[in-house]
């Protein structure tokens, strides 16, 4: 099972990753054209979260792996989203 403080550690990963990432998508938007560094610093900070969600979930209990999966939906979304737009760009 993972312990309560790595997953609390995670989540606040998860969290910042997401705040990091939705900061840099409207900039992008706003701006019509983004940088190019911190939007791909934006979307690795993403894969490297989901990476390391995927690695806690293996020592998780089934509670802990029903709010992990949550979380990894919630990144690939956010991923999906920033590189159609990356596209349009």
């Amino acid at each position: 099972m993972a312990t309560r403080d790595s997953m609390d550690n995670l989540m606040q990963q998860v969290e910042d990753a997401i705040r990091y990432a939705e900061e840099q998508y409207k900039q992008s938007s706003l701006q019509e054209q983004y940088n190019d560094d911190d939007y791909t610093k934006a979307l690795q900070q993403l894969e490297d979260t989901y990476l390391d969600i995927t690695k806690m979930a293996h020592s998780a209990n089934s509670q802990q792996r029903d709010q992990l999966h949550r979380m990894r939906l919630q990144l690939q979304q956010l991923q999906n989203t920033m590189i159609l737009e990356g596209e349009n760009l």
